[in-house]
This record gives C-alpha cells, sequence and structure tokens, in this order.
C-alpha cells in the first residue's frame, strides 16, 4: 500500500495515501476501515493483481469512483460510471435548501446519476418525482440508483431535453446543469475533464445556456407558489439570479455552500 502510495503520489494523485487504501480494500473486497486488519497477511495473487491494475488505473488519473462504482452522496452510496457526472459533496447544499421547505411533487432536471432525485424522496417518503436527462445512459443509471435505494415505485425517469418532454407541473423543480464555460475546461482536474461527460460538464459556450434553457419554459411547470433550485458555479450567482428576475420568479436567493462560495440560485413563481 505505500508503494502503490508513492506511485499515486508520482503521479499527481491528490490524496495518495488515501487512494492506495480505498482501492486496496475494494479489490480485497473489505471495508476501508479493515484493512490494517489484513496489513499483517500476505495478499493472494488474485488480489495482488486487481490492486495493480487498480492502481495502474488510477495512476492515469481514472476517478476512484468509477474504479469502485460507487460514490457517497448526503449518506448513501450511488452507483456511478464514466456515463455519469460524479455525485459532488457540494450539491449537498442544494439537497439541503430543498428539505428546507415541504414538498410533495418533485422534477430533477438532467438528473445524471439520479442522486439529487432519488435523495430528495428517500429524506421525503410522502414525495413523488421526475428524471430526465438527454442522454440515455443517465437514465438507467438514474433508474437503477432508484431501485437500489427503494423509491423506483415513486421515481419516473425519462429521456428529455430539459423540458422539452416534460407536460406536468411541479411545486419543486431543481437541477444541477452542465455549468462550466468552454474556456474553463483546460483548468479542470484530468479525472474531471478526462474522465466524465462532457455534455454533463459544459454547454460549450458560457456556461449559462443550460440556465436559459431552463428559465425559458419553467413557470409552465411550476405550480404557483413553487420553487425553482440550481446548482451553479461560484462565479455565476449574480448572471443567474438575474436570469431568474427575468423569467418572472421572485425571492430570488443566492445560497452559499460549506465553503462560503455562491452554490446555488432560488426563486419562486408568485402565487
Amino acid at each position: 500500500m505505500a508503494a502503490a502510495a508513492a506511485r499515486l503520489r508520482a503521479a499527481g494523485v491528490p490524496d495518495p495515501a488515501r487512494d492506495a487504501r480505498v482501492l486496496l480494500a475494494h479489490a480485497a473486497k473489505i471495508e476501508a476501515s479493515r484493512v490494517t486488519l489484513i496489513a499483517p497477511e500476505e495478499l493472494s495473487s488474485e488480489v495482488a493483481d486487481r490492486y495493480e491494475q487498480l492502481i495502474s488505473l488510477r495512476s492515469i488519473r481514472v476517478p476512484v469512483s468509477h474504479l469502485i462504482g460507487e460514490r457517497e452522496f448526503y449518506g448513501r452510496r450511488f452507483k456511478v460510471s464514466g456515463e455519469v457526472l460524479d455525485p459532488r459533496p457540494e450539491t449537498e447544499t442544494l439537497i439541503e435548501a430543498a428539505l428546507s421547505r415541504p414538498y410533495r411533487r418533485v422534477l430533477d432536471l438532467g438528473t445524471g446519476s439520479g442522486c439529487i432525485l432519488v435523495t430528495l424522496l428517500a429524506e421525503r417518503p410522502e414525495a413523488t418525482g421526475l428524471g430526465v436527462d438527454l442522454s440515455e445512459a443517465a437514465c438507467l443509471q438514474a433508474s437503477a440508483n432508484a431501485v437500489l435505494h427503494g423509491v423506483a415505485e415513486r421515481a419516473d425517469i425519462c429521456q428529455s431535453d430539459w423540458l422539452s418532454h416534460v407536460t406536468e407541473r411541479f411545486d419543486l423543480i431543481v437541477s444541477n446543469p452542465p455549468y462550466i464555460a468552454k474556456s474553463e475546461m483546460e483548468g479542470l482536474s484530468p479525472e474531471v475533464r478526462d474522465h466524465e461527460p462532457q455534455m454533463a460538464l459544459t454547454d460549450g459556450a458560457d456556461g449559462l445556456e443550460a440556465y436559459r434553457a431552463i428559465l425559458g419554459s419553467v413557470m409552465l411547470h411550476l405550480v404557483a407558489g413553487g420553487r425553482l433550485l440550481v446548482e451553479i458555479g461560484h462565479a455565476q450567482g449574480g448572471e443567474v439570479a438575474d436570469l431568474f428576475r427575468a423569467a418572472g420568479l421572485d425571492q430570488v436567493q443566492i445560497l452559499q455552500d460549506l465553503d462560503e462560495r455562491d452554490r446555488v440560485v432560488s426563486g419562486f413563481r408568485p402565487v
């Protein structure tokens, strides 16, 4: 494990010791907390070979979540792959904002892994929801996570280009859309830039196209008093808030994450 950590460090991996430990646990099919218990033992050739393959892939910056097939989000483990955006801790800011008020019918635009929709349904057993995504692979991943966490009977998943195939109204609409500008892509880490789906990261333009698309028709899909919550890049708060107001939403707020960065914009359809 020490040798593996050294290899990862040389490859520029940000937290090599942690990754070496997590991947050894995965190779040995045990919980990471039990790695120290097997330290005195010789690794079987099967485990050693599997570990070598995992470390080699991590050395070329394949994300740990893709190697172990899952990522934790809001206390639950979600199945992920290279077809969907990795759930991120900062997105939990959107979850907290959504949970701060009651809702019974929720729409998740660009659902990806389904982590937002599934979490909101798991936290509110009386709620039902719809998740849409342009990617068929993402829809399948979201459906699998809905089954995994026992909310499949309350979650519909369908393929749609934002709101184009949505016909209902909702009291809560949420989205973590692609908000990275094309000019910012080169500055991303290799894990993100090279291994996560481009369509989930960037609009190929200024990073605001998804918000424009959503806000172009969102008022048709919110009940009176309904809320829209979107995740944003840390420098986009003012521009996205202006788009909310221009679309007719009121009580517009910019919410910060735990690092005190702008992370979510919230607005209501007037009653």
